[in-house]
């Protein structure tokens, strides 16, 4: 540079010696204004000075300063044949010209003319600079020409290597711009290409499009394994070029293993046998003595090894490169190296959940627990406490269960929560005696009750529940645990369920005797928060029924003042109502209405699903081998038992024996919407039942009452105002103008209640929970449909069409529509937004098709989206004078609708001022003669002009009917409101 550009070098030199921050400024903006001098000059430039002049500007921007001029003078240098000065204006582009800039044009053409240049160094410049910029336009201008350079027979290798990686980043910045056409079979080509860097390149390119179209690479796989296989058998002196460390070509080796685990074992033998050769190869070179001390030696080899066991695990077939592999790891748990530990336990996780090498990782069991006493990264013990859940089966549950539970004791706070989970987990799987089930649990609540969430305590709930036999080994256990003077909240959630249930099972002991049972539960109500305070008052009750000679004890306890006048109307209700029950009722009904709880049917459990949240990899890996092991023969069916007999239970909700249950309790403590939102109604979904009201036990799967905050019931709906799609969409959602339903319309019944409510449950069935949630300002609306699976298998071919039936419709509405993916998982949720504008009035109502595939059988839903032209309505406020004028100057026979119809619903004043609120319209006092008339105004907003509306209820209570007019600007608009308004009352 000194030689080539004195003046450059002398700049430099000067910013490097000066002493202050105010001095590195005034040389910089004395050499600005030189630049700006020389660039505005009458003297016309030479290439040299253009260089020299734009390189001094690229180094001010480097030390941080703004440029403001010179951008055309680096163009101009892109037009010179010199190499030097045609790479610095290509520098200067990449770095300081925005994709936005209206140079970038100018700059288009000229990487035009040097993409079609003979010259290969003005092509690698070319390629260069768009890569570097990267941008949508880039890709939308020379995606497709790229390809024919990388194809190109006569291209040199440097361009190849170039043209590769320039399209690897056009493809990953704007994948649908870059062509898949007959260069994709040709490119596979280059895996056997004589120059190693445009292999390397290549590879890169290949693995990021085999993600989108691996049917279309599948010839790379067997010139994958045949370029690894002459690598791996090399030694390092025959690619000296690529030999990094003793270590031929590394880098390359890892991108084609990387690339093989996107595709199942070849099926040709002879392909297979050769990709296992290598990976033996590579096992074998590992336990080599290392060629050099140096750790870039052992990193390049280890990168290599772990990458192929990585592969082993994805094949999963070759029994004996499993357990090779595993063996292989095992001896890194103990290396010095605190990376290779981490890396060699993340591995042996995946091992485990292989059927062919689990008892192989078992091996290790000793290792690990000493790993997770020892180590002092927290990272590597947490890899550690995954990878003792992952070998845990039935012949080790209570030693690794055990180990676990001492290590709760010390365990850093951020893996609590998860190290929790994992143990209620592989304690009720593996349960063979569920005393010790109940005892791990409760220990668990005392070593970490604060990191119990609730759905675990839930789950010992129902579990006890279901099992006669462990019901008075619970309520013993759980008395003993609340007799420490330091007891966890969550303990005693567990001890009054368990004790209101089952207390009278010890109740023969003296030593626990009723009124001790009760004295000690109430000796920790006041330390409790409300929540755990209702569900004491609901054990309390279930006191009585069991032991009446307790009874005035606990009717002290109800009518309290604190109690009865509590400021939580929760605490309130149920002590009121309890103490009702309990002084006025007889021992039979008290007996029925307080009976002890059914068993819970059965269900997955949501413990499960929420660590399969959190780890999903892991979680489905484990499932995997249990489904694996289910299937071999009877020589390994107790482990396919161990592995997925996981004993469920339902959520707790009410019903069975009669109103006072205290699984409303569970269900309303504290509901936690993650397991809801999971669909396995673990608590968000049953309405809090302590205080009465019967129901089918079970209830049913709320997948939306979360999303949508409201508690939806298969009894009652929460209203939803989803809108139809239309307009143009690039997606795979489309709108279809002119078409019917494509089967019958259900869901009806709820369409109507969400005239008057912006949000719920639009449509469920046993497989499909369908819910909206809407928000309407003035013309323009934004909704959100959410579809939730019921169901433990996934939905196939998810598709759903919003059908315009009258093509009006189309001028009407204004749609767009973000839509969903094709498949949604087990017990998923889902959602497409919709976005609306109003146009013009309108009367017809858009149809949601949904189709999916559900267990090998095509499904179809056809629903009424609820998209009223109300919901565009805003309220309007107006005095009496006002309103009378309006009214009077809408009096045309076509601006009014009028109505006598029988009320359909109760006739309740408060009701349907809510109704009336919540259909869009003001209600207006002081302005009929009849205070017993509801009057108001609204005005409908689209984007062609508001259409002010009136109306006028009349009830007559004695006959139980209504008279109901409506005024409106437009014609047709009077109709629809009324119509839509007696629908609801």
């Amino acid at each position: 540079v000194k030689d080539s550009m004195r003046g450059l070098a002398v700049f430099i030199s000067d910013i490097r010696n000066c002493k202050s921050k105010e001095a590195e400024e005034k040389r910089i903006n004395k050499e600005l204004a030189n630049i700006r001098s020389k660039f505005k000059g009458d003297k016309a430039l030479d290439g040299y000075q253009k260089k020299k002049y734009v390189c001094k500007l690229l180094f001010i921007f480097l030390l941080g300063n703004d440029i403001d001029f010179g951008h055309m003078e680096a163009v101009n240098l892109l037009n010179s044949n010199k190499y030097t000065e045609k790479q610095i204006g290509y520098l200067f582009i990449s770095v300081l010209i925005s994709e936005n800039n209206e140079l970038m044009r100018l700059v288009q053409q000229n990487l035009k003319n040097d993409l079609a240049s003979r010259n290969p160094v003005h092509v690698n410049l070319a390629l260069e600079c768009i890569a570097n910029i990267g941008s949508k336009e880039m890709a939308e201008m020379f995606a497709p020409e790229i390809p024919k350079l990388l194809v190109m027979g006569d291209a040199g290798d440097t361009v190849k290597q170039s043209a590769a990686l320039c399209l690897l980043k056009l493809f990953r910045t704007a994948p649908e711009m870059v062509p898949i056409g007959d260069w994709t079979s040709r490119v596979i080509h280059l895996l056997n290409d004589q120059h190693m860097g445009v292999v390397t390149a290549a590879v890169s390119l290949i693995e990021a499009l085999v993600k989108r179209n691996p049917d279309d690479f599948k010839g790379c796989v067997s010139l994958s394994i045949s370029r690894l296989a002459r690598i791996v058998t090399s030694s390092y002196t025959d690619l000296q070029d690529y030999t990094y460390y003793f270590v031929p070509a590394p880098w390359l080796s890892v991108k084609l293993l990387r690339l093989l685990q996107n595709y199942p074992p070849p099926e040709d033998t002879t392909v297979r046998n050769r990709l296992a050769e290598c990976l033996e190869t590579i096992l074998n070179k590992a336990v080599e003595p290392p060629k050099s001390k140096k750790v870039q030696h052992s990193n390049a080899k280890n990168a290599v090894l772990f990458e192929a066991i990585s592969l082993i695990i994805h094949m999963d077939s070759d029994p004996s490169l499993l357990v090779r592999a595993c063996s292989q790891l095992g001896q890194f748990l103990s290396n010095r190296e605190t990376n290779l530990r981490y890396l060699a336990l993340e591995s042996m996780c995946l091992l485990a959940t292989s059927e062919f090498s689990h008892d192989a990782v078992k091996r290790h069991q000793e290792t690990v627990v000493t790993a997770l006493k020892s180590e002092r990264d927290v990272s590597v013990r947490q890899r550690a406490v995954d990878l003792l859940y992952a070998m845990c089966d039935r012949s080790n549950a209570e030693e690794i269960v055990g180990e676990m539970l001492t290590y709760l004791e010390t365990a850093d706070y951020s893996i609590r929560g998860e190290l929790v989970l994992k143990i209620a987990i592989l304690a009720e799987k593996y349960a063979s005696d569920y005393t010790w089930y109940v005892d791990t649990i409760l220990n668990l609540i005392r070593l970490a009750g604060d990191f119990v969430s609730e759905e675990v305590w839930y789950r010992v709930i129902q579990i006890v529940i279901n099992r006669e036999d462990v019901q008075a080994y619970a309520a013993k256990t759980v008395f003993e645990a609340l007799e420490a003077p330091a007891c966890h909240e969550n303990m005693v959630k567990v001890g009054g369920y368990i004790l209101g249930e089952f207390g009278n099972l010890i109740a023969g002991d003296a030593r626990s005797s009723p009124s001790t049972q009760f004295q000690l539960l109430h000796g920790k109500f006041h330390l409790c928060s409300p929540p755990t305070r209702a569900l004491l008052l609901s054990a309390y009750i279930k006191l009585v029924n069991l032991f009446p000679e307790i009874r005035e004890d606990i009717i002290a306890v109800l009518e309290s003042d604190a109690n009865l006048r509590n400021s939580n109307v929760e605490i309130q209700q149920r002590a009121s109502e309890y103490l009702s029950l309990a002084r006025n009722s007889t021992q039979d009904v008290l007996a029925t209405v307080l009976e002890e709880m059914p068993p819970f049917p059965e269900r997955e459990s949501s413990i499960l699903a929420q660590l399969r949240k959190k780890k999903p990899a892991v979680e489905d890996a484990i499932r995997a081998r249990g489904e694996k092991q289910q299937q071999r023969p009877a020589s390994g069916a107790a482990d396919g038992a161990a592995a997925s007999a996981a004993p469920t239970a339902a959520t707790p909700t009410s019903g069975g024996g009669g109103g006072v249950k205290l699984q409303g309790d569970i269900a309303g403590a504290e509901s936690n919407t993650d397991s809801d939102l999971l669909g396995l109604d673990f608590g968000g979904s049953a309405p809090a039942a302590a205080a009465g009201g019967g129901g089918a036990g079970g209830g049913s799967v709320d997948l939306l009452s979360s999303i949508l905050d409201v508690g939806v019931s298969s009894s009652s709906s929460s209203s939803a105002a989803p809108s139809a799609a239309s307009g143009a969409s690039a997606q795979r959602k489309t709108v279809v103008v002119g078409a019917g339903a494509s089967g019958s319309i259900v869901g009806e019944e709820n369409w109507h209640k969400f005239v008057c409510k912006n949000s719920g449950v639009l449509y469920e069935n046993d497989i499909l929970q369908v819910g909206v949630k809407c928000d309407y300002q003035q013309s323009s609306g934004r909704i959100v449909v959410y579809y939730g699976n019921k169901t433990p298998a996934p939905l196939a071919q998810f598709a759903s069409v919003i059908n315009l039936p009258d093509s009006s419709l189309t001028n009407q509405l204004g749609i767009q529509v973000k839509p969903v993916g094709d498949r949604v998982g087990a017990s998923e949720q889902v959602n497409e937004v919709i976005t609306v504008d109003c146009m013009a009035e309108f009367s017809a109502c858009p149809l949601l098709n949904i189709r999916f595939v559900y267990s090998g059988v095509a499904q179809s839903i056809t629903l009424k989206l609820p998209l009223t032209i109300n919901k565009f309505m805003q309220s309007s406020e107006m005095d009496s004078a006002t309103f009378f004028q309006h009214w009077k100057q809408l009096s045309q026979p076509e601006q009014e609708c009028q109505k006598i119809f029988q009320a359909k619903f109760p006739m309740d004043a408060e009701t349907t001022k809510t109704k009336i609120l919540g259909f869009g319209f003001s209600l207006l006092s002081n302005i009929d003669s009849n205070p017993a008339n509801f009057v108001g105004a609204g005005i409908v907003q689209t984007k062609s002009g508001n259409i002010g509306s009136l109306f006028r209820l009349e009830p007559n209570q004695q006959a139980q009917m209504y008279r109901l007019t409506v005024h409106s600007i437009k014609p047709g608009v009077s109709k629809r409101l009324c119509e839509l308004l007696e629908t609801q009352i």
